[in-house]
C-alpha cells in the first residue's frame, strides 16, 4: 500500500513539474514545434488579369495555397504588365522580385533550350501522356535540372489539353496558302511553320487582337475556343482551323524561386507542390468542360467558319515537325537528353494509347 503511495506521489510531482512529459507529450511537441510565420508571396503572371481558364488559374492557385496552409502562405497575383511583362516572368521569379510565376515554359526557349520540350511538342503526347511522362517518366526531374542554374523550381500547373490550329483570315486549301502567311505561333510550332514557308511571329495575349485586327498579322493561335472565344478572335477573323497539331497537350507551369522555397517549413514545402498538382488537374478539367461549349456558341452565334487543314497541309506539318524537334534537341546537351526521355516515352505508351483510347473513340463514333 505504502508503495502504491509513493509511486502516486511520485507521479504527481513529475506532473506538476514538468506537465509536458505527462499524458501529453505529444501534443506539446506538436504545439512547441509549429512554426505559425506568415509568408506574404507574389506571383507574377503571363496572362492577362483575370483571363478565363490561364489567368483565373493563377487565381485559383494563389486561394489554394492560402486555405491548404491555413493562412500561412498569402499571396498576391499580378497580371501580365501590372508588375512585369509576360515574357519577364521567368527573371522576375529568378531574380527574386516575386516567388512564384505562373506561365508556360516555352517563352524561354532564348534563355534555356530544352524549354520547347516541357510545354509540348509538335505532333507529341496528349495532355494524360505529358502529366505521365512529367510524373512518372522522369520528366519532371529533368525540368527540376534544367531551372536549377536559375535559382527556380518547376512545377506543372495545368494543362489546356490538345488546342485548336488556330485563326485564319483566309482559306487553307493547300500548302502553297501558308506561303508568306504572318502567323502568330510561340514555341516549336513557329520553327515547323517557317519551314513550310509562313512567317511566325511571337507576340504576348493581351496584344493579338489588335494585332489582327490592324493586319500585322494574318492568323493567331492561342488556345481553343474557351480562350479564344474571350479574346473576341471571332471579330477579326473567320476561318478557324483544327487540328491543334502544334500543342496536343499544352503544359502550364508554375515556377518558384528556390530560396523563397527553402525558407518556407517542411509541411508548407509540401503543401505548395501538392497545390500545383491540384491546379493541374483543375485546369484540364475546366478547359474540358468549356471548349465544346465555347465552340457551339462560336459557330452558332457567331457564325463562325470551321474547318481541318486539308491533308496535304497536315502531312508536310508533320514531317516537318520531325525535322525541327531533332534539330531542337540537337542544340544543347540538356535539351538531346530530354528529348530522348519524351521520345521513349511516347513510343512506350503509344502502343497503348492507340489499342484504349484511340479504339474506345473509333467506337464511340460509329
Amino acid at each position: 500500500m505504502r508503495r502504491r503511495q509513493l509511486l502516486g506521489g511520485l507521479t504527481a510531482l513529475v506532473a506538476t513539474t514538468l506537465p509536458g512529459l505527462v499524458g501529453c507529450q505529444s501534443e506539446s511537441d506538436s504545439v512547441a514545434n509549429k512554426d505559425d510565420r506568415v509568408f506574404k508571396w507574389k506571383m507574377v503572371t503571363a496572362w492577362p488579369k483575370n483571363f478565363p481558364g490561364l489567368g483565373t488559374g493563377a487565381n485559383q492557385l494563389a486561394q489554394l495555397i492560402n486555405e491548404m496552409s491555413g493562412g500561412r502562405i498569402q499571396i498576391s497575383v499580378y497580371g501580365a504588365g501590372e508588375m512585369v511583362g509576360p515574357f519577364e516572368v521567368f527573371d522576375a521569379v529568378s531574380q527574386g522580385r516575386a516567388e512564384l510565376g505562373h506561365a508556360a515554359a516555352y517563352y524561354w526557349k532564348g534563355k534555356l533550350p530544352s524549354a520547347d520540350f516541357f510545354t509540348g511538342v509538335p505532333m507529341g503526347l496528349t495532355a494524360e501522356e505529358m502529366n505521365s511522362w512529367l510524373y512518372n517518366g522522369g520528366g519532371l526531374e529533368l525540368w527540376e535540372e534544367a531551372y536549377k542554374p536559375f535559382g527556380l523550381i518547376p512545377n506543372p500547373a495545368g494543362n489546356t489539353g490538345t488546342q485548336m490550329g488556330g485563326w485564319f483570315n483566309r482559306e487553307i486549301n493547300s500548302l502553297d496558302d501558308l506561303k508568306g502567311l504572318k502567323i502568330r505561333m510561340p514555341g516549336l510550332g513557329a520553327e515547323v511553320y517557317t519551314k513550310v514557308g509562313a512567317v511566325p511571329v511571337n507576340l504576348p495575349g493581351n496584344e493579338l487582337f489588335q494585332a489582327m485586327q490592324s493586319g500585322l498579322i494574318d492568323a493567331v493561335e492561342f488556345v481553343g475556343p474557351y480562350n479564344d472565344l474571350a479574346f473576341g478572335f471571332h471579330r477579326v477573323a473567320n476561318y478557324y482551323y483544327s487540328p491543334g497539331w502544334q500543342e496536343p497537350g499544352s503544359v502550364m507551369e508554375c515556377m518558384i524561386n528556390e530560396q523563397a522555397f527553402n525558407e518556407l517549413p517542411k509541411d508548407l514545402q509540401s503543401i505548395v507542390r501538392n497545390a500545383m498538382k491540384v491546379a493541374n488537374l483543375n485546369m484540364l478539367s475546366e478547359f474540358t468542360a468549356r471548349n465544346q461549349q465555347a465552340l457551339t456558341s462560336l459557330v452558332e452565334e457567331h457564325q463562325v467558319q470551321l474547318r481541318q487543314f486539308p491533308q496535304e497541309v497536315l502531312i508536310a506539318l508533320k514531317q516537318a515537325s520531325a525535322e525541327v524537334v531533332e534539330e531542337a534537341a540537337n542544340r544543347d546537351p540538356l535539351a538531346k537528353r530530354v528529348w530522348a526521355s519524351q521520345k521513349a516515352f511516347r513510343d512506350q505508351v503509344a502502343p497503348w494509347t492507340k489499342h484504349s483510347l484511340k479504339s474506345f473513340l473509333d467506337l464511340r463514333a460509329l
